[in-house]
């Protein structure tokens, strides 16, 4: 049997918080060790040869969470760019984002821009950082960008196809995910590519995200691969 191919997983990376309360130590400490754990996931997935690793980073909804854990976030967001920027580089991997982006701190945004262009030519992989991203927001953003474009270009509209609809998305060329994965137990979806993971397999685990790791995500491919993929249809 031919071993099924993932070129994309999406991840939530959830538990940081969980994670910080049980070692004892201040919540912004299980970000920062949840943060490190990107760049173990980030390997296991290049030597899975796996093209796009997207990681929901921030929501449109954590803007709501207190002023100080916000900032904390930020800050860790830039010092992440400043230290791994060097890795993606050495490893060859390009960086994209999507989300409303232009909500970010200034310095994040710009960090994150100078990043993403620094490693625009890069070709082992992409990770993708969805940022001040909501699923829902994402199809309002792209049914805007839409009526814009005719607007702008005089016609009426014509009538909406996915085909054309999936072109006013933030990353339009990126396939949709074959697999999601959450950690920490958490059974939702969390506003998360409501319109791409239409027909991506879940795969949820209670470890928490600073702990999982390269074994675990390895367990997550093999659990999808033993799967039938039905997109709606019946197998004969």
């Amino acid at each position: 049997m031919t071993e099924k191919t993932i070129r994309h997983v999406a991840i939530i990376m959830d538990g940081n918080g969980r994670w910080a309360e049980r070692h004892g130590l201040p919540k912004i400490e299980g970000h920062r060790r949840g943060a490190n754990q990107v760049s173990v996931i980030l390997e296991a997935a290049r030597d899975a040869k796996i093209d796009f690793l997207t990681l929901y980073a921030f929501s449109t909804e954590n803007w709501k969470r207190s002023k100080q854990e916000v900032a904390a976030l930020m800050k860790l967001m830039e010092e992440f760019l400043d230290e791994k920027i060097p890795e993606l580089m050495e490893k060859n991997i390009r960086l994209r984002a999507i989300g409303r982006l232009g909500d970010l701190p200034a310095g994040v945004r710009g960090k994150l821009l100078r990043a993403i262009e620094a490693t625009a030519d890069n070709t082992a992989g992409t990770l993708i950082f969805a940022l001040s991203y909501g699923g829902r927001a994402e199809i309002v953003d792209g049914v805007n960008r839409y009526l814009e474009a005719a607007w702008k270009s005089g016609k009426k509209p014509e009538k909406l196809t996915e085909e054309s609809f999936r072109n006013c998305l933030y990353a339009p060329d990126v396939p949709d995910p074959e697999l999601m994965i959450r950690t920490s137990g958490e059974l939702r979806i969390s506003n998360f590519l409501l319109w791409q993971l239409s027909y991506s397999e879940f795969y949820v685990t209670d470890t928490l995200w600073p702990d999982f790791g390269k074994e675990e995500f390895a367990e997550a491919l093999a659990a999808y691969r033993k799967r039938e993929r039905r997109f709606g249809g019946r197998l004969k």
